[in-house]
């Protein structure tokens, strides 16, 4: 460990900031260092965690200044399907929190960043004053508002706007496929996602956006140059997570996959509807509904999220047209079609029709330049099943179950 990581680690949390506005701390002492926290194993955690540590060498103190910190409440759950869910700004021990981060095996990566003595004083007093009760609170937003696009705010203010305008050019992916790589370790989980967001994950970003996530953030600030100076004087490896790797570099292309899983599905459903047994009948009607609940409930979810609440990145979502509450419809027509029920056939007829019009709808919408939602993964999972459910029950005679 080098000799500036392990002044990091030793210091100690304690009292008040003595960088805070009229506090005795010199900018020529003061070390502001960003910290990068790997993935992790929950749902949370997996787009990795950063912070703000600020040491004052010749007073002996240190903090580190943590923006991702929630209040577990009974309210927890309503608040974040409202969208309306508020994270806090906190201070804690470094050294602390690098030992949980590493007994949570989390990767632990610190870089010790080359400010000049004004900037640094300027950093370290904006996030004094950012944990105080009257500012520590914030309304959280995925992407534009975390634990990590705060402290690339204040870094970005304090090297005079370097950051930002070094990242002013287009990123290199979008928001929504940074958003799949981080999750394509648990391919359902990115896919109901992808389906969850609107066009506004696809927006064109700058690079300086891409830092929502704390590896961006990271490779930015280690490319970043300012007055002929690099920005990070100092990088250092204090823990390598054993189970949790980083993040891909690229996205994954689950399309052709889900195309072909979305084919044999439909296909299955055609070829189950063209026999007389009753094996297959139950197999039909239990497929449907189990389409029904699985698909019709994340529709119906859909539909309330961006109707009545304030989850802005749901509204106005294209998929509604491929999977929406009409889905559920699919449950009643499959137990009925499990059961023999003489209604069956014509009440399987008229709903998968209805949801393959709607689907049709959708696609011819595509070519309107304001249907640009990039779901071209969700059309390939759920489009060719659709119409093909829908080709099975409307060649069977009314009269067949």
């Amino acid at each position: 460990m080098s000799p500036c990581a392990a002044v990091l680690l030793s210091v100690l949390h304690a009292g008040l900031a003595p960088w805070a506005e009229g506090g005795p701390s010199r900018g020529e002492d003061l070390v502001v260092s960003l910290a990068i926290f790997g993935p992790g194993d929950d749902v949370s955690a997996m787009g990795g965690h950063v912070a703000l540590a600020v040491v004052d060498t010749r007073l002996e103190q240190g903090r580190l200044y943590n923006f991702g910190v929630v209040e577990f409440s009974p309210d927890l759950m309503l608040s974040f399907v409202l969208g309306k869910l508020d994270f806090h700004a906190d201070e804690a021990s470094i050294l602390g929190t690098y030992q949980q981060y590493q007994a949570l095996d989390r990767d632990v990566r610190v870089l010790v960043l080359n400010l000049p003595p004004p900037r640094a004083l300027e950093a370290a007093r904006a996030l004094a004053t950012g944990v105080l009760p009257e500012n520590r609170t914030y309304r959280y937003h995925h992407f534009d508002d975390n634990c990590a696009t705060r402290p690339r705010d204040i870094l970005d203010r304090a090297l005079g706007g370097a950051l930002a305008r070094a990242g002013a050019g287009p990123a290199r992916m979008s928001l929504r496929d940074h958003a799949r790589r981080y999750t394509r370790v648990r391919p359902l989980l990115s896919v109901w996602l992808d389906y969850m967001q609107n066009d506004s994950v696809d927006r064109p970003v700058r690079v300086y956006d891409e830092a929502f996530l704390p590896d961006e953030l990271e490779r930015q600030l280690e490319a970043l140059v300012v007055d002929g100076q690099p920005v990070v004087k100092q990088r250092s490896v204090l823990y390598t997570s054993q189970a949790n790797p980083p993040a891909p570099p690229e996205t994954p292309r689950w399309g052709p996959w889900l195309l072909l899983g979305s084919l044999l599905c439909g296909a299955a459903v055609l070829a189950l509807s063209r026999r007389t047994a009753a094996w297959a009948r139950k197999a039909r009607g239990a497929w449907l509904a189990g389409v029904g609940v699985g698909l019709g409930t994340s529709g119906l979810l859909l539909f309330v999220l961006g109707t009545f609440t304030e989850h802005l990145i749901t509204h106005h979502n294209e998929n509604l047209f491929y999977v929406s509450p009409l889905t559920l419809a699919l449950l009643p027509v499959g137990l009925l079609t499990f059961r023999g029920h003489p209604r069956a056939a014509p009440a399987a007829k008229w709903v998968t029709a209805a949801l393959a019009a709607v689907a049709l709808v959708g696609l011819a919408l595509k070519l309107w330049p304001a249907f640009d939602q990039q779901n071209w993964n969700i059309i390939a999972l759920t489009v060719p099943a659709t119409l093909l459910t829908a080709l099975a029950h409307w060649r069977r005679s009314p009269s067949s179950s």
